[in-house]
């Protein structure tokens, strides 16, 4: 779980008064992150674009690591590989635009 320091966390209505504010103190570098409270409770949270892009290109990579984990079992063990035409019929799909 992440955590949050106070200076970290607005509520929506602070977001909406200030929202220039709390931008540029995270496109500064002032804070990391910035979580949007709703109710008390954490709704979402505002990131600079390096640090989302950074995150969004750590997903890619596990994600990546998982289909290459999964080959590599596939190749290693007598599990039978399946055909993507196949998967597609079963399912009445097609890649023919």
């Amino acid at each position: 779980m992440v955590s949050y320091t106070q200076n970290e966390l607005a509520s929506a209505t602070e977001i909406s008064k200030q929202f220039g504010e709390y931008i540029s103190k995270v496109k500064n570098g002032l804070v990391e992150k910035i979580g949007i409270l709703k109710n008390n409770k954490l709704n979402a949270v505002i990131l600079s674009v390096e640090e989302y892009e950074r995150m969004a290109e750590a997903m890619d990579l596990i994600e990546d690591l998982s289909m290459y984990e999964e080959l590599k079992d596939r190749l290693h063990t007598n599990k039978k590989l399946l055909d993507g035409n196949d998967v597609l019929k079963k399912h009445g799909l097609s890649l023919d635009v």
